[in-house]
């Protein structure tokens, strides 16, 4: 994979929200600090949009969750839970940030997928094709070989689960703990600490 990155580089960040979250909570049994995987993904680049694709609840207690998004500069798009006879559910938003990342591929010069998710390798071949770099940060474990090995470059989360999420204490030997109190804050603004409110999410 070669990937270039300079300070006058245009970048798009859009987070599969929902894919990520799962993997935190299925992996570390922990929270997604959104604010340090963006600032991961974007380093010294510009950013021109981070979109956090999410779906409404019904209970309606993600509103803090999004609150917080929007407090990092983070645009939220959401759509409703579908529910259909049977009590079957479905909320996914895999089309909208395809559609998306094929909008912007001609107006940024890289596209970084917040995404772990295979599904959306023939969106990363096709948006490569049209000249914009395609990169993607998730957990490594928990993350398709194939869309690893399409994008220009690849963030594995996994590297430093510390920095990218909240509450997380490495298993000691001897020990069973795998988690802790909400760690600190990199700055007094606490809305840094993004995903405290995300329990209801599916």
């Amino acid at each position: 994979m070669g990937v270039i990155r300079h300070p006058d580089q245009r970048v798009a960040i859009l987070i599969d929200t929902q894919n990520l979250y799962h993997s935190a909570k299925n992996l570390y049994k922990s929270k997604v600090s959104f604010g340090d995987v963006v600032e991961a993904a974007l380093g010294e680049r510009k950013l021109i949009r981070a979109v956090s694709y999410v779906v409404n609840t019904e209970s309606g207690e993600e509103m803090p969750f999004f609150e917080a998004l929007e407090k990092l500069g983070i645009e939220i798009k959401t759509k409703d839970l579908q529910i259909f006879y049977g009590g079957a559910k479905k909320a996914d938003w895999d089309v909208g940030l395809a559609v998306d990342a094929i909008k912007l591929a001609h107006k940024v010069d890289a596209i970084v997928i917040v995404t772990g998710d295979g599904d959306f390798i023939p969106l990363v071949e096709y948006v490569k094709s049209q000249g914009c770099q395609v990169e993607a940060i998730s957990f490594g474990r928990s993350s398709s070989a194939g869309l690893k090995a399409a994008v220009d470059d690849f963030i594995d989360m996994d590297d430093d689960p510390n920095r990218f999420l909240i509450g997380y204490r490495p298993v000691r030997k001897g020990s069973t703990r795998g988690r802790g109190t909400h760690r600190v804050t990199k700055s007094k603004n606490e809305a840094k600490v993004v995903g405290s409110d995300t329990d209801g999410l599916l």
